[in-house]
């Protein structure tokens, strides 16, 4: 009986410690919690050609694939024009920063700021300005470094991008905002798309204009191509920038030409601006530019004033863009639209942005629609005075109201005669400012790809008990288990000797 009672309490104090070390694993795994390391910020000032606009983007600091999963929580833009305006003087472009950059502070957390990083990234205009004044596009660099210097957040550095990568960082941003890359599934997971096809991407921005897709066949030996890597996956994608057909830059190209073909210097009529419209504009404004170096006059004068009269003539006004295209330069027009720039056939769904769509809304088109729609509502547009105009936009600013009528034929010359879309493709192309609260600009797909330069933060884990504690108690128990099953051992053994010696003892036992 003595004997039994030890077994007995071993035997429950081994199971006990297995039941106890069991349980204490299942539930240090499966209620152990998993805290996001929270959320990163960049911010993205779009310094174009005509205005500055500062994006404020947020995303998980664990990624998907090393590309983070980015949203835009606030959009700004610059008081004033764009930073190529500042040329002369420099020094005075810092303070129009001061109203949007206090407001993106207020966005941000407080402790976060130090660590947000601030990219600047200049287009045509500063391409513009570096190929004519190298000295004064630096200071205007060194201007926005000091200024940046004094703000609490990480800055690194003011850039000039290049027209191949403001073309492919717009088509990042509409794939992405379309959905294209990332979708969750039905386990509010992220996951790769099955089978979707991306969109090629149309920006029309104040200096320059690109166009970006995935051709049919990507691997023809077109020198635009690029590779992209997103959410682990790669693209090849055709991509242009075609300098000096930016909106503003065209127009001023229209205003040198019509200047050069006019019989008088200071009166000058213009078919695409309204009938009854009247303006006087020096010649630095038009004539000042690179892009219209060549209709620079003569006897240029930069603050001769000249007077522009409008006269409302859709039929002239499209005759003169036209003389904007050089459609002869290339003999295979299949392949090499206008410029002598070699283009793979458009393929697919577009969508357009900026320029594009500030035109069409003008026109009172929304989304996609037929050529014949475009085309005639363009010509409606054209043909209205000035004061009809003046009630039939839903927001009125002069210096765009009296060129939307050239920018439409622009459009229509670029995307007809330049891309070669045709009454079949045309219903094809979107035309769209933003995706739910997030505009189609490149400033998101230049955020995506930095994204994939920052490295992601691993998951935070909260355990139900402290690791030392939990290393303690499976030490302590396993010990437990391991000498309640010594001594059952050792009882076992025992009790067998015992039995062999009572065994014996009967043996030897005299009758």
């Amino acid at each position: 009986m003595l004997t039994r009672a030890p077994s007995v309490i071993a035997q429950v104090f081994l199971l006990l410690s297995i039941v106890l070390v069991i349980a204490i694993a299942v539930i240090q795994i499966n209620q152990q919690q998993i805290l996001s390391p929270g959320l990163k910020y960049g911010i993205v000032l779009d310094a174009g050609s005509s205005r500055t606009t500062v994006y404020v983007y947020e995303w998980p600091a664990e990624k998907e694939n090393d590309t983070g999963v980015v949203s835009q929580t606030f959009k700004c833009n610059v008081k004033g024009p764009g930073i190529s305006s500042y040329d002369s003087n420099p020094g005075a472009l810092a303070k129009p920063f001061d109203d949007c950059l206090n407001k993106v502070k207020e966005r941000i957390p407080v402790n976060l700021h130090k660590n947000t990083s601030v990219y600047l990234g200049a287009t045509a205009g500063m391409r513009l300005l570096r190929l004519q004044n190298e000295t004064a596009a630096n200071e205007v660099f060194a201007s926005i470094q000091n200024y940046f210097r004094e703000q609490p957040f990480e800055f690194r550095g003011a850039q000039i991008i290049t027209g191949p990568e403001e073309g492919v960082y717009g088509w990042i941003t509409a794939n992405y905002l379309m959905g294209n890359f990332l979708e969750r599934n039905l386990w509010r997971t992220w996951v790769h798309p099955y089978r979707k096809e991306t969109m090629g991407a149309l920006d029309l921005g104040g200096a320059s204009t690109q166009i970006s897709f995935i051709p049919e066949n990507p691997q023809e030996n077109f020198n635009s191509t690029l590779q992209v890597k997103l959410y682990g996956y790669n693209y090849h994608v055709y991509t242009h920038s075609f300098q000096c057909y930016g909106r503003d830059e065209a127009e001023k190209r229209l205003l040198a030409l019509l200047l050069q073909k006019s019989n008088n210097s200071s009166n000058v009529d213009n078919p695409c601006y309204p009938q009854n419209y009247n303006t006087s504009l020096t010649m630095k404004y038009f004539s000042s530019s690179l892009c219209t170096q060549s209709l620079r006059p003569a006897n240029y004068h930069p603050n001769q004033l000249v007077n522009f009269r409008g006269t409302g003539d859709p039929g002239l006004c499209q005759e003169m863009v036209s003389l904007l295209f050089n459609f002869t330069a290339c003999t295979d027009r299949e392949e090499c639209p206008f410029n002598r720039i070699h283009q793979p056939k458009v393929k697919g769904n577009f969508v357009a942005f900026s320029g594009f769509y500030y035109t069409i809304n003008a026109l009172n088109l929304s989304g996609h629609f037929s050529l014949a729609d475009f085309n005639s509502s363009m010509w409606f547009f054209c043909s209205q005075s000035w004061t009809q105009l003046q009630f039939m936009l839903p927001k009125f600013e002069e210096i765009y109201a009296r060129s939307y009528c050239f920018s439409a034929n622009f459009i229509y010359y670029l995307l007809v005669h330049g891309y070669n879309f045709d009454a079949q493709t045309w219903p094809q192309i979107h035309f769209q400012k933003e995706v739910g609260n997030s505009s189609i600009a490149w400033s998101l797909g230049y955020m995506l790809s930095l994204t994939n330069m920052i490295p992601a933060e691993g998951k935070l884990i909260r355990l139900p008990l402290k690791p030392s504690l939990f290393a303690g108690l499976l030490v302590f128990l396993t010990a437990t288990a391991l000498i309640c099953l010594l001594f059952l051992v050792y009882l076992c053994i025992v009790s067998r000797s015992r039995k062999n010696i009572s065994r014996v003892e009967h043996v030897f036992i005299p009758e």
